[in-house]
């Protein structure tokens, strides 16, 4: 189970970022992300991991490749209940909803 915490470490790294904006676009190879970076592949497979663990990509195997892909509802659920706590009127939206989706 991902944890808020988590996912705002995950979030607060500048290529862990960028790597989620790659995602924005579609599944990628580990071989095609780290194709965008200067940095060595062995450290994006430490930050892919790192995402992988808050939740914020998922992948699956297409033969002998891993494809990532961004799981953007992670990002808003993460970020939604933060705002929610601290946040008056996002407390008052997220009430109304929750009666909205019980009625």
């Amino acid at each position: 189970m991902r944890s808020v915490s988590n996912v705002f470490r995950a979030l607060a790294d500048p290529t862990r970022r960028q790597i989620l904006q790659e995602l924005k676009r579609g599944e990628l190879s580990a071989g095609q992300i780290t194709a965008c970076f200067s940095i060595s592949g062995p450290s994006i497979s430490r930050h892919l991991s790192i995402l992988k663990n808050a939740d914020l990509i998922s992948e699956r195997r297409d033969g002998n490749r891993i494809l990532y892909r961004l799981v953007p509802e992670t990002v808003a659920n993460a970020v939604g209940d933060f705002l929610s706590t601290i946040c008056p009127t996002q407390i008052t939206q997220r009430r109304r909803l929750k009666r909205k989706e019980a009625s």
